[in-house]
């Protein structure tokens, strides 16, 4: 694959930067697509390794007739409406995709999807898109936002953890992550607390652990903000074991955190180490296109672009009918291996316990166990959707 370096990012091979973004020349017969992630700030690096992934899928499919326009949100939901509204209204985009965060999801899918357009979410996954507010033309391939920590809380039980204390940031994807762990963990709570999004000092949430009796920390930190967190945490002498999704321990964060890490269980769907010809080739081709191992992000960027290039093949993205019955057949090639979506359009999957280890110099994951096989979300109960 060839390589075409510009600041922030590594182009493949048949890439074209444009004014607004970054984009396929399109041609009748595929679509236009809108890619609304986080390019900047403290949660770049998630951005930046879900669009990397997400293109890396669309130069191997070889086609020339999808057209991906890239912008920045900044994680501001003000920003995200606008990028938004240009893209339907001005851009006429197909599809759209990208956002990070759930507050800037819950600010853009209903009106999106309300338009006649479709959404792919690479990984947000509010709980209010899953139920009664779940929409036909949105469909999420990472998971729904409490699944990972659904299974940090079964993993707990299994451990034989009986009093956690619990914290996450104060926005939809925090709220729904404790709501999560707290529907499978079987012990009580020694603490629970919902922390500033964004927040880097966390001197005074580790002094109340320390006090609190805890046997175990379940806490949900996204980007810089589990750096932050587990940097503090381990220079504070605290010794109490900590727990949580991969969020806080993928492969982005990881060099990050640094030792504080080694040893730490964390719960994902995805892990370079699966097992599958498919998994193998892309941790492959990401580590030689990009120049660095791909992250849980980067993994549901392209899972999600090859999802979109499936149903390319089986409609056009005019016939929203058939376009739509397309995605939710689902027919690619997943780097989790078996994909199929639940009937709300949140995906039925294995979620894995990994642990942090050290590969020559390099931390990264192992698979150790399934945490939760086969597992859906609760949320699909109250989602009535045209069948």
């Amino acid at each position: 694959m060839s390589k075409l370096a510009i600041p922030g990012m590594v182009l493949c091979a048949g890439l074209v930067a444009g004014s607004m973004g970054f984009a396929v020349p399109a041609v009748a017969g595929g679509a236009k697509v809108g890619m609304i992630t986080t390019l900047s700030g403290g949660g770049s690096g998630l951005g930046i390794d879900v669009r990397d992934g997400f293109l890396l899928a669309i130069q191997q499919s070889g086609r020339n007739d999808i057209e991906v326009v890239i912008e920045d949100d900044q994680r501001k939901p003000d920003i995200t409406v606008q990028i938004a509204d240009k893209m339907v209204q001005s851009d006429k985009v197909d599809v759209l995709t990208g956002i990070i965060w759930s507050n800037l999801a819950m600010a853009v899918v209903p009106s999106v999807v309300n338009q006649g357009k479709f959404y792919l979410s690479p990984n947000a996954g509010p709980s209010a898109l899953a139920g009664k507010g779940c929409h036909q033309n949105y469909f999420n391939v990472a998971w729904q936002n409490d699944n990972l920590h659904e299974a940090a809380g079964n993993y707990a039980n299994q451990a034989g953890f009986a009093n956690s204390f619990i914290l996450a940031p104060n926005y939809p994807a925090g709220k729904d992550a404790l709501t999560g762990y707290k529907r499978f963990f079987a012990g009580d709570l020694a603490g629970e607390i919902y922390t500033k999004l964004g927040q880097t000092d966390y001197a005074a949430e580790i002094a109340q652990i320390r006090a609190s009796g805890a046997d175990s920390v379940f806490f949900f930190l996204p980007g810089g903000m589990g750096i932050s967190f587990m940097k503090q945490y381990s220079g504070s002498g605290v010794d109490i074991p900590v727990l949580g999704p991969a969020f806080s321990f993928d492969q982005g964060i990881l060099a990050a955190v640094g030792e504080a890490a080694l040893g730490v269980r964390n719960t994902s769907q995805w892990s370079k180490d699966l097992d599958n010809p498919v998994n193998q080739a892309f941790v492959a081709d990401f580590a030689e296109a990009y120049g660095r191992l791909p992250s849980l992000y980067a993994s549901q960027g392209f899972d999600t672009a090859n999802l979109l290039i499936s149903a390319l093949r089986a409609a056009d993205v005019d016939d929203a009918d058939a376009f739509r019955k397309a995605l939710r057949d689902a027919d690619f090639a997943s780097v989790r291996g078996d994909f199929r979506f639940g009937p709300n359009h949140h995906p039925v999957q294995d979620i894995y316990v990994r642990e942090v280890v050290r590969e020559g110099d390099i931390l990264t994951n192992r698979i150790i166990s399934i945490g939760l096989d086969d597992h859906s979300d609760v949320y699909a109960a109250d989602c009535d959707m045209p069948s």
